[in-house]
């Protein structure tokens, strides 16, 4: 069960005596937020008659964006919010509450019950906020795309195998079941590994002689046990390790080139992407793209596992600005790598113009526009990755990529309406549409 709905836990006196900053940026993002639109989009994710009543959903999104807005991992958002008056006023926490309000778990379990579509709400409700009180216009729509690396050590195959054993290990020991392979002898290997890597494919094959034969040990066990969630478990890890075990099959044969290569046993949905940059050469995670408009808000995201074509992506991200700004933008700026014939002709009829990275695709009273358009791309992105959380994602697989995201767009369109609020770059119309 949830509650419907909220009430706000401070008097205009509390506020008058605890916080003095009255432009404070969380007490303009507090106002700025529609809390209970927010609320009734996320209620239909809990039962209305089954279990306890759950953690206040005011304080639950405001405690998911204030994380993100400060770069804060869930136990020290909890911290700080019990320390700081103003994170209490934004997150709504009354004083009698403060050191229980919540346990940094409950953020974890928010997230899984409401998954991307309800953080998506969260992030839309926001975004639409802003948008229909003026501030986000949509002149403009400029696309790229880069790599949000994945929570992952750096793979080779040697590690995959070892940390193969480590799992088959765990998954032994809660089904009461000793180990199968000599644990002294493996680790004798990876020692010997790290101390000589002039010989890899060696060690990738003294690795598999021994993985092998555990392998299909771990799939005789799996008839054996109970059904129930250990059962479940391990037949999720072997069908993994069948995959890995054909992965490094082809490896041993000299084959370099693996499509759909597994990079992580703990981020299935990670690959290898390279995106024509010096250093590094290749990262882990998921493609990311991004759509803005010309003031630098974040119009779309999406991501993606592997490493699609840029040629693919314009269209469908073209239709999702269209969908989410309700009209096409003036023109679209891109780079060369999204450039196709197709792409150029594609909705000439809404566009004015396409720019493509070649200074002929559009008249010359447009070029320098659009020329310092495509170089302010590589700006917003070097922002959203640096400044905002983009570059790389603390939570796992696809799903976890896209709840991420979606939480740092949020965050990222705050700070950008804050930057703008504070340049005074607002027309009045929006200000009072805001009642700021």
């Amino acid at each position: 069960m949830i509650a419907y709905t909220f009430e706000d836990a401070f008097s205009a006196e509390w506020v008058k005596t605890h916080l003095p900053h009255h432009t404070h940026d969380l007490i303009l993002l507090r106002q700025l937020i529609p809390w209970q639109p927010i609320i009734d989009g996320l209620v239909p994710f809990y039962n209305a008659k089954k279990g306890r009543t759950g953690c206040d959903l005011r304080t639950l999104s405001a405690v998911s964006i204030l994380a993100r807005l400060r770069h804060l991992s869930d136990r020290k958002v909890v911290e700080h919010i019990q320390e700081n008056r103003y994170m209490q006023y934004f997150c709504n926490v009354p004083d009698q509450s403060l050191m229980t309000f919540m346990d940094h778990s409950t953020l974890c379990r928010f997230r899984k019950r409401v998954g991307p579509q309800g953080i998506g709400l969260l992030e839309d409700q926001v975004f639409t906020r802003l948008k229909q009180a003026g501030v986000i216009d949509a002149a403009m729509m400029l696309i790229d795309s880069t790599v949000l690396e994945s929570p992952i050590l750096y793979p080779t195959d040697v590690t995959l195998l070892r940390k193969a054993f480590h799992k088959m290990a765990l998954l032994a020991a809660k089904a009461k079941i000793e180990p199968w392979w000599d644990q002294g002898q493996i680790k004798q290997l990876w020692r010997a590994y790290h101390l000589d890597h002039s010989q890899p494919l060696a060690y990738l094959c003294a690795f598999y002689l021994l993985f092998e034969p555990a392998l299909e040990t771990f799939a005789s066990h799996l008839n054996a046990l109970p059904d129930g969630y250990v059962k479940e478990r391990w037949q999720h890890l072997l069908e993994t390790l069948l995959i890995l075990d054909e992965q490094t099959q082809l490896k041993l044969d000299g084959q370099l080139h693996i499509p759909d290569r597994l990079v992580s046993l703990d981020d299935l949905d990670a690959r290898p992407i390279q995106k024509g940059k010096r250093h590094p050469k290749t990262e882990f995670g998921t493609t990311l793209e991004f759509g803005f408009n010309r003031q630098g808000f974040m119009i779309t995201t999406e991501n993606f596992i592997g490493h699609p074509n840029d040629k693919t992506l314009y269209g469908p991200t073209l239709k999702r600005f269209e969908q989410r700004m309700d009209g096409y933008p003036a023109g679209a700026i891109t780079d060369r790598g999204y450039r196709s014939p197709k792409n150029l002709k594609l909705y000439p009829q809404d566009l004015d113009y396409v720019f493509m990275g070649h200074s002929s695709d559009v008249n010359e009273t447009q070029r320098e526009t659009c020329i310092s358009a495509r170089a302010a791309t590589e700006g917003f992105i070097a922002v959203a990755k640096n400044w905002r959380g983009f570059r790389r994602s603390l939570y796992r697989g696809l799903k976890g990529a896209k709840i991420w995201t979606l939480l740092n767009q949020c965050a990222y369109n705050l700070n950008k309406f804050l930057q703008l609020y504070r340049d005074e770059a607002l027309s009045e119309d929006a200000l009072m549409a805001l009642r700021l």
